[in-house]
Parts: structure tokens; sequence; C-alpha cells
């Protein structure tokens, strides 16, 4: 969300930022908050006014009752009776204007970052940089259910009994190295410095609405019928609203955290919910890193976050890209952004695997994150990544770690985890 003073006086910055995401029917909303701006900041002087008035009445009511003057005494009585009226009225006034203008801030998106490219949609992403090389076997890599059918590892039919399409039951070895991978990479957090936190897996509206647009909410969120509390799609959710309306030290930033959670997703409109493996699910596991910080810091820490994962993908020996996600492509609340994807050797191109954004002060505003220096109180900026998502990073690894016996390779790194194991074999 960005600031209504901003607004006020870039109107056509903001405008032309619409037109860069490719958001034009957003347009009319610049004029419509100017307007119910103007209205809730009139509404504010004409209250502040009468109550200066009734309090300068009021003084004149003791004077004159004490010299006598009850007439003129109660005059000024119907008066401040009558600015009460209107005090009531405008305050309620003030509270539709202040929540008609904060609904159609939010709608309006954040101002994106002059690096990124201006681009409808995700097709015209931007390939960034490649690490590590490639490959395709010169024998089949199956559909990754199939891989993991081979070490009787899954069972989707039974989980399409339970719950539904878009769930799943992990097994026996592919069920471990699921485990293996979340456990590796918390501690691959922690060793990078990050404090390592398991949040609330339920949150209010508030934090909700506080840290995604109206649309991803739509799309993304599980409520739980009855109660304020929705289900939270990936933990940065809870990790960001845990600093909700605070005021932190500047000597104590930046905060630096990893959290394991589970994820669970509406999966509104996307294609393929149905199709054969654990590629695009309702409910699966993922750490997480988001880091709250200075404004100024906030491009150091981005490029660190995105890093982070390209390095624990090659340390499990998967190649992967990084793409600059263009204008068109960013959630409303984003700055920037970069994907990082995953090379698959069966389909022979890349995928996604997380994403690493930076937020600005978006979040900061909607959930009052403040940061008090030395030259006073100021918005702090937030930003979040995926360190892995399993099982779509299973995906990933099953594929590039497979051999042609069927067995699939541990790495070195993923071993303790593992009990030692170097391979895992077709039962």
């Amino acid at each position: 969300m960005i600031d209504i003073k901003f607004l006020r006086e870039n109107p056509e910055i903001v405008r032309e930022n619409m037109r860069n995401k490719f958001q034009e029917h957003k347009l009319p909303l610049v004029d419509e908050a100017i307007e119910l701006d103007a209205s809730f900041r009139a509404a504010i002087k004409e209250a502040d006014e009468l109550r200066a008035t009734r309090n300068k009445i009021s003084k004149q009511i003791g004077a004159l009752m004490a010299q006598g003057k009850k007439d003129e005494a109660e005059e000024a009585k119907k008066q401040v009776a009558a600015n009460a009226a209107r005090l009531a009225e405008l305050e309620e006034i003030e509270r539709e204007l202040e929540e008609k203008l904060k609904t159609v801030m939010m709608t309006i998106p954040q101002i994106i970052d002059p690096s990124v490219p201006i681009g409808k949609d995700d097709s015209e992403n931007v390939e960034v940089e490649k690490f590590g090389e490639p490959i395709v076997p010169d024998y089949e890599i199956p559909y990754h259910s199939e891989i993991m059918e081979t070490f009787d590892g899954i069972d989707l039919d039974s989980a399409r009994k339970v719950a539904g399409n878009g769930f799943y039951y992990l097994m026996g070895d592919i069920a471990r190295l699921h485990s293996a991978v979340i456990s590796y990479a918390r501690d691959f957090m922690i060793d990078r410095g990050f404090t390592y936190c398991i949040p609330p897996y339920m949150i209010r509206s508030n934090v909700v609405t506080g840290v995604m647009s109206f649309a991803e909410m739509d799309a993304m969120m599980y409520k739980i019928e009855g109660e304020d509390l929705y289900l939270i799609g990936t933990s940065e959710h809870s990790m960001i609203g845990k600093f909700i309306d605070t005021v932190n030290k500047e000597e104590a930033l930046p905060y630096t955290l990893t959290s394991y959670s589970p994820c669970f997703r509406k999966e509104k409109g996307a294609h393929g919910i149905e199709e054969r493996g654990v590629y695009r699910i309702h409910q699966f596991e993922k750490q997480e890193m988001i880091v709250v910080c200075k404004p100024e810091d906030s491009p150091y820490w981005f490029d660190q976050l995105w890093k982070n994962t390209v390095d624990l993908f090659r340390s499990l020996d998967i190649p992967v890209r990084t793409l600059e996600c263009c204008s068109g492509d960013l959630a409303d609340l984003k700055v920037k952004s970069i994907d990082v994807e995953a090379w698959s050797p069966r389909q022979k191109k890349y995928f996604e695997v997380g994403s690493c954004s930076n937020l600005g002060d978006a979040q900061a505003r909607r959930l009052k994150i403040r940061v008090k220096g030395e030259n006073g109180t100021y918005l702090a900026h937030t930003l979040n990544n995926t360190v892995v998502a399993p099982p779509r990073m299973l995906i990933a690894f099953l594929e590039n770690n497979l051999n042609a016996d069927g067995s699939v390779n541990i790495p070195v790194a993923l071993r303790p985890y593992m009990g030692g194991k170097e391979k895992i074999e077709v039962k």
C-alpha cells in the first residue's frame, strides 16, 4: 500500500505505474482516492474546529454563570449541544471515509522498482543467470509420481478418497526424503545466521489483509468457518504478522528469520490441479526466509535471499536459473521479485521452485511495522523467499538424481538426514 501523501502529490506516477502493470482498469481509483482523502481531511478539519469552539464556549459558560448571566449561559449551552450533534455526525463520516479510503488504497499497486522489466505476464519474465549444467541423460526420465511409485513412496488414490484431488500420501523412503530436505534446509539457513522459528498456522483477517492483496487472498486462503481465522498459505504470512503494530529499535535490525510450516492453498483458478502428481496441490510443507530491515538495506537483502535458494539447490546437485519477474507478473504489494527455477530433465526445461520478493514498505504500512531511529520513526521494509518447498522440490531432486537402474543418488549434504544412505533403491 502506497503512502496517501505520495499519491496526493504524484498522481501521474501512480497512474503510470498502473499502466506499467497493465492494470488500466484501476486508473479511476487514483481520482477516487484523492476525492475521498480530501473529504476525509475536510471532515477532520471541521471536527477539530468544532472541538476547539466547544472548549472555548465551555469556558465561557462557567464565566457567565459566575456573573449571574444565566440566559446567556443557556444560549451558550444550546450552541454546545448543537455542535455536539454535528461532531458526532462528523466522527461517523470520518470513520466511513477512512474505511472507504483504506479499501481503495489497498487495491492500488505498490510502485515497482525502476529495474523491473515491463511485461504483461510471466511469459515475459527475463532470465538473469543459470547455475549448474542442465543435463538430459540418455535414458528415459519417468513422470515424478511414477518415480515415487517405484519406491512405494506415494499413494494418490487413497488421498483422493480421504480428502479429494490435490492431496497425497508420501511413504517410506520418499516420505523420509521429504523430511530430510526440510531438515537440511532448516540447518542450511541456521548456518547462514537466520533464526529458526515455527509460527502459528492460522492468522486473523487483519494480518491476512496486511500481508497480501485482496486478489491473492481470494485465490489462496482457506477461511475457518465461524471464526476470524485463516489457514496460512505460507509461513511468511504469520512471520511478518509477528511484527504487527510494533516500533522496533533501529540498532536491532535486520531481523533475519527462517520458518517452517505446512501451507494450505485453494489454488483457485489454477490449471492442472487434477493432474497426476504433486506439482500443484492444496497442502504442502515449506521452509521460508523473511527479513525485516531498514529501507536502504532491502536491495542487499533481496540479493542475499535469492542466492541462498540457489546455493541450497546447487548443494543437492540440481541445476537452477533465476528469472526477473516482469511488471505484469508482480503481485500488487511487490516492488521487485525473482523466481528460482529448477531444471527438469524429463521436460527439458526449467520450472518454478521458489520466489524471492522485496515488498518495500507495503506490508509495513498495512501492519504498522515501524522503526525508531536517530532521526525519528519510519516504516521498515520486508522481504521473503522460499528456501525449499517439497514436494515440488522433490520433483527436481528425483529427476536430477535418478540413475538408469531407477535408483536415486543422495547428495553428500543430505546423507546425514537419510541415515547415511548414498542411494535409495527401487523396491
